[in-house]
Order: C-alpha cells, then structure tokens, then sequence
C-alpha cells in the first residue's frame, strides 16, 4: 500500500501538522487576550456595554445581550437573536472584552444586512456538523465492505462539507473583526492605541480560524490519500 512504509502510516504526519498548528494558535489567543485583559479602556466602559452601543448605533435593538459561565465562550446566535459575552468579557472594562464584544457585534450587523459568506455558513451548519461526525466512519465502513468506492467516496465527500465550513468561516470572521475595529473607533468607544491593541486580540483569535481550517484541510488530505492509496491496491 503507497501510504505505509514498514508498517507506518506516514499520513499521521499531517494529522500532527495540523494539531501543533492549532494548538500554536490556540496559546497565541489565549497569552495575547490574557495580556490585554489587563489594559482597562479609557472610557471604562464593560463589553457589554460597548456591545450595547454598537448596536443601537447601528439601529439594531432586536438583539438581546447576556452573560454565559465560560472564558472566551462569546458567540452570536442569529436564529435567537442574542450576543452572548462570556465572563471574561460581559462585565470587564479591558481592550480585550471591549474587542471581543465588538466582534459578535459585527457577527450581528452581518447578518442584519444579510452578508453574502454568513448566510452561506449558516446553511452549511447542519450538513457541517452531519460530515465531521459521519465523513470517517463511512470510509472505514467501505473499506471493511471490501473497500466499496462508493460509501469511502460518499465518506470523503461528506467530510468535505465540514472542511467547507471551516474555510467559509475565514471571510466572516475576518470581515466581523474589521468592522468591529471601525466601530469601536469611529464611536469612541477605544482611543486610538487602545484600538491597535485591540486589533492584535483579533488578529490572534482570527489565526485560530485560519489553523482550524488548515488543520481541516490536512485532515481531507490524508483521507483522499489513504483510501485513494487502497483502492488502488
């Protein structure tokens, strides 16, 4: 078989590749908010504060703001409507809530203005979660049914649609942090150096997005090769 030499599965590398990857960006989130957590903002206003005059800046008072238990569990939930903040950032007044607050924010202006990449995420939510839990299993099912193209196809083909996701993510994400950095300026909501600060909590957040997609990708990779590899066998 092409992918194994002396009985090692050299694909296993890429698998590797892609969690030192993400684990490099997860600890770069992580040391870069915790240091700008301690930087209170100039206006001593909270993130769920800031979140809240976003909003209303923007004409938005359909969307509810709440607290949830959990450190950096802060999303955006557009089919009920609600900006949840985390405890690190619902009541803290630091350049880093203020930026991750106003990054949900820009989740919600997205999809009040219907944004193009947003809404196509959220359609591939279902199929998504369906092929990251489903895709290896039905390959390993066609390989142990003497190595049916037809389910290890079906299998590659539906652990696809969760690497999709991933790679759709890349846009929403970045565009919510940009528009989050205006807004937090343009209403004086961040001064200037406080906003620079701020940019470099996103900018490390967003690399989480890029190195799970990577990651994603990597892992594709080494089904196509794995079972490309034994069909030809």
């Amino acid at each position: 078989m092409m992918n194994y030499y002396y009985g090692f599965d050299w694909t296993y590398l890429l698998l590797i590749i892609g969690m030192v990857v993400s684990g490099i960006a997860s600890a770069k989130v992580s040391s870069t908010f915790n240091k700008y957590a301690r930087v209170g903002s100039s206006t001593g206003m909270t993130g769920a504060e800031a979140a809240q005059r976003i909003l209303y800046a923007e004409g938005i008072t359909d969307v509810a703001i709440q607290h949830i238990a959990g450190n950096l569990t802060d999303h955006y939930d557009p089919s009920k409507k609600v900006v949840s903040l985390s405890d690190a950032t619902y009541a803290s007044t630091s350049v880093a809530a203020i930026g991750v607050a106003a990054h949900e924010c820009g989740h919600v202006i997205q999809h009040h203005t219907g944004y193009a990449p947003l809404s196509i995420r959220s359609a591939l939510v279902p199929v998504a979660s369906i092929g990251s839990k489903a895709g290896i299993p039905i390959c390993l099912l066609g390989m142990f049914l003497g190595m049916n193209p037809t389910l290890i196809n079906l299998g590659i083909l539906v652990f696809s649609f969760g690497v999709l996701f991933q790679i759709v993510t890349l846009p929403v994400e970045f565009d919510a942090s940009n528009r989050a950095l205006k807004l937090v300026r343009s209403l004086g909501i961040l001064d200037e150096a406080e906003t620079r600060d701020t940019r470099k909590v996103l900018k490390a957040a967003a690399m989480t997005y890029v190195a799970s997609a990577f990651a994603s990708v990597l892992s594709l990779l080494r089904l196509v090769l794995i079972f490309g590899g034994r069909r030809r066998d």
